[in-house]
């Protein structure tokens, strides 16, 4: 029997890799085995009660049928309320679009820019998600390598030089996932003045726009003036900020002729988000906002924690990283691990090899810096318990000790890499040296 011909696009898509690492973890977890899990951006809160309220208010007022493609007008509303509230700024529910979740958000707005042949800027490290989509859209992802010296954040300058008559849209990410960099008001400011010279539409991707630290200030894109605004595509949604990412409700605010395009896209992919959910985002909106302030904290007491026990990694073990301003992430360095002896004698040589390493060995999970188009680097989500990051962080620090060598020296000593591997799995497996 021949088999079904998938289409190109289809068959050069590869799966996330945030969510193949976090369900290799979780098959793991299925065996018995105790994983340590860094691997997903979703925070470890379980929804305030008065949101779940909502939602089984919303249930037993028999609100559980299809609603208008783009949303409800009520969520709508309360988009613009909390963008009034939070930042001054003036939207009506026209120029908002509710959607599955941010990332179908961001799908949409691809969509409905950009086609075969057209150019898209993304700086890197970049959210795993946002090349594939580019690419399945037939357009063609323009990366721009930021620096840890940069903070991460790309400059004008560099935007400037990226652009050429092909480029349709700018992919911005702040505060960033994997980095957990804030971009200076200054900078955002140029970056927005070079949109404006050039004509280039932002797409703005603010999901973490609440999950900011000490010393960092947000700023939406689309403030800094009309003419910003105009050209600006902003995304976010419910699922950082209120413990809601099962809920899969997102919204894109932008022109209004953006905005129907995308609800007609929108129409004919999947009727509409989920009515139960859009009536739940509402409260979460407009309700109480302690529980946000209270999340937000405690992230910010994990991420003093996870800074303060990797600090000395920088010297110790030649790891660098920024410390981040905003998000769950810390987003470090291993390239140092590269060609040398870890745990048990293994020999790494990409980031890729180093998470498979330290999950077999270690059970830690964390994602790839490959996958964030970073070579060299590894992420980590500090969105889990205060128990899990410090016994995580000790083995990982373990695992990167067996550089010294002590103990394995007199073994070690004149033995080529690739037997001490050998023999070291041998001795793992039963057999003994």
């Amino acid at each position: 029997m021949n088999q079904l011909r998938l289409s190109a696009a289809v068959q050069s898509l590869k799966p996330s890799a945030t969510l193949a690492a976090a369900a290799k973890a979780k098959e793991l977890k299925r065996q018995g085995i105790q994983i340590y899990d860094f691997t997903l951006g979703e925070p470890d809160f379980i929804t305030p009660v008065n949101i779940r309220n909502a939602a089984v208010a919303a249930i037993e007022a028999g609100h559980t049928h299809y609603t208008l493609s783009g949303g409800i007008l009520e969520l709508k509303q309360a988009v613009c309320s909390a963008y009034k509230r939070d930042y001054g700024l003036e939207f009506t529910p026209a120029q908002v679009l509710i959607s599955n979740g941010a990332k179908h958000s961001i799908h949409n707005v691809i969509a409905a820019l950009c086609g075969p042949g057209d150019e898209v800027i993304i700086p890197a490290p970049y959210w795993v998600s946002y090349s594939a989509l580019v690419e399945l859209a037939g357009a063609i992802p323009v990366i721009v390598p930021t620096t840890e010296a940069s903070g991460f954040c790309m400059t004008a300058d560099q935007f400037r030089k990226a652009i050429t008559p092909r480029t349709r849209l700018l992919m911005l990410n702040n505060p960033s996932n994997p980095t957990g960099a804030t971009y200076p008001v200054e900078q955002l400011q140029s970056l927005a003045q070079v949109a404006i010279e050039k004509q280039i539409p932002v797409l703005s991707d603010e999901i973490y726009e609440k999950l900011l630290y000490k010393g960092s200030e947000f700023r939406c894109f689309a403030s800094f003036s009309p003419e910003v605004a105009a050209r600006t595509i902003i995304v976010s949604g419910v699922s950082k900020a209120y413990a809601m990412t099962g809920w899969r409700i997102g919204w894109t605010i932008g022109p209004v002729d953006v905005i129907r395009a995308m609800d007609n896209l929108q129409s004919q992919e999947t009727s509409n988000p989920c009515s139960v959910s859009q009536h739940a985002a509402v409260e979460g909106l407009m309700g109480p906002q302690e529980s946000v302030e209270a999340m937000r904290l405690e992230f910010e007491k994990r991420r003093s924690y996870v800074m303060d026990r990797m600090r000395p990694w920088r010297n110790r073990f030649q790891i660098t990283f920024i410390e981040p301003g905003g998000a769950f992430y810390v987003f470090f360095n291993i390239a140092a691990a590269f060609g040398r002896p870890l745990a048990g004698g293994c020999v790494v040589q990409n980031a890729t090899e180093f998470c498979t390493a330290l999950l077999e060995q270690t059970h830690v999970a964390l994602v790839t810096g490959d996958a964030f188009g970073a070579p060299g680097y590894v992420r980590l989500s500090f969105a889990t318990d205060m128990e899990t990051i410090r016994d995580g962080l000790d083995r990982i620090e373990s695992f990167l000790s067996a550089w010294n060598l002590t103990k394995f020296a007199p073994l070690c000593l004149g033995m080529p890499m690739q037997s001490l591997c050998r023999r070291w799995r041998l001795s793992h497996s039963g057999r003994h040296w």
